[in-house]
């Protein structure tokens, strides 16, 4: 369960190892800090409530564009209509020019910086030939992607009440933009941008205070309050996601994700617990060519902990006290029982370390007379 990510991003499998009744409490009405590295849930606070995610729509909007891009069915050089109706679009804006056309560069610094709602717009009706079916593709992909709780109604995240995200949901789709498209990833860590001889900066002020933040997106409306998405990667290299939502102001979104950040990289770490085919035990093989089979990971054994929990882990293994042949290499045979203070413990597939063929005939019998003679 905490095993190394493979293709999808899978939120609370992992346990939450603090919440609002822990010591680390926080003002926003909806909050999520994950490890990038694992899916550990680090905090959670209405984690799965829908809410307005205001301009954090807009990731869903840049994935599906990041998608065709690297598809090529869409080119960054590609110049796309600005219709009456982006033009019209009101909250941010890029400020884009009726029935003029726009690259899809220039659209994405638009979106991205300067979180314009009517350059959402243009590259939605650029790309599905109307928002309403932009829209639509929106929806699929969140299914696709696993987010188990979103229902979108437009590009840009203006207020409505079938308009829905989640905390979680963010999380995971902020994953899926960093890891599904690293190519394109540096434009959430550009800090302005000049369109129409107008110069916005990014929302995100982490971008700016030199704390490893590079990503993602900001989001303010009436009904959500001042929300964040945002990245870190702290002086290892090492990755952490948070959502926040539901606060009063740009300043207090930007205070409560920083110290949040700093809470993860302080208190928690990521650590290797056991590599790839170490043996972790042994157990008998009844009739089979060889006594005895080494139990083994598949995989890398990776997990997110508290700090302070590392030197009081308890391993059990838990299995069958002999393991029938024909055993062969790779089947489940037992499972691994971490048990971690304060959080549910978690259990690994252990597998056979090799292959052991059942006897038969005369060695057989020789085994069944063997283990008489012997009282085993």
């Amino acid at each position: 369960m905490f095993i190394r990510f493979s293709l999808l991003f899978l939120l609370l499998t992992f346990p939450a190892f603090a919440t609002e009744t822990s010591a680390m409490q926080t003002a926003a009405r909806q909050a999520i800090i994950v490890d990038d590295t694992t899916g550990t849930v680090l905090f959670a606070k209405n984690a799965d409530a829908r809410m307005h995610p205001s301009s954090m729509t807009k990731l869903m909007t840049v994935y599906i564009t990041f998608k065709h891009l690297k598809e090529g069915s869409l080119k960054l050089t590609d110049m796309l209509p600005v219709s009456e109706k982006a033009w019209r679009l009101q909250g941010s804006k890029s400020f884009v020019e009726i029935g003029g056309r726009i690259s899809v560069d220039d659209l994405l610094r638009g979106i991205i910086i300067q979180s314009g709602n009517d350059a959402c717009v243009v590259i939605a009706e650029g790309q599905a030939g109307s928002e309403e079916a932009f829209v639509a593709q929106m929806n699929d992909m969140a299914k696709e992607l696993g987010l188990k709780n979103s229902h979108f109604v437009n590009p840009h995240g203006l207020s409505d009440d079938n308009h829905y995200m989640t905390a979680e949901d963010l999380a995971t789709l902020a994953h899926h933009v960093i890891h599904d498209f690293p190519e394109f990833y540096h434009y959430f860590s550009e800090k302005e941008f000049v369109y129409h001889g107008i110069k916005q900066g990014n929302r995100n002020l982490l971008l700016y205070k030199n704390i490893g933040v590079d990503g993602l997106k900001t989001g303010h409306t009436d009904a959500g309050g001042y929300g964040i998405t945002v990245s870190g990667v702290d002086v290892a290299g090492h990755r952490t996601i948070i959502v926040i939502n539901g606060l009063e102001s740009e300043k207090a979104r930007a205070e409560e994700a920083e110290r949040l950040l700093a809470f993860a990289q302080r208190d928690f770490e990521t650590v290797t617990l056991l590599k790839k085919d170490t043996i972790i035990d042994t157990r008998e093989v009844w009739f089979g060519t060889k006594e005895q089979v080494g139990l083994t990971v598949a995989e890398d054994v990776v997990l997110t902990l508290p700090k302070l929990a590392k030197n009081r882990l308890k391993f059990t293994v838990i299995s069958n006290k002999q393991i029938p042949a024909p055993v062969k290499q790779g089947d489940k045979v037992a499972e691994l029982k971490i048990e971690i203070p304060d959080a549910p413990p978690v259990m690994i597939k252990l597998v056979a370390a090799e292959s052991v063929e059942k006897l038969t005939g005369f060695a057989k019998s020789w085994r069944v007379l063997h283990s008489y003679l012997s009282g085993k």
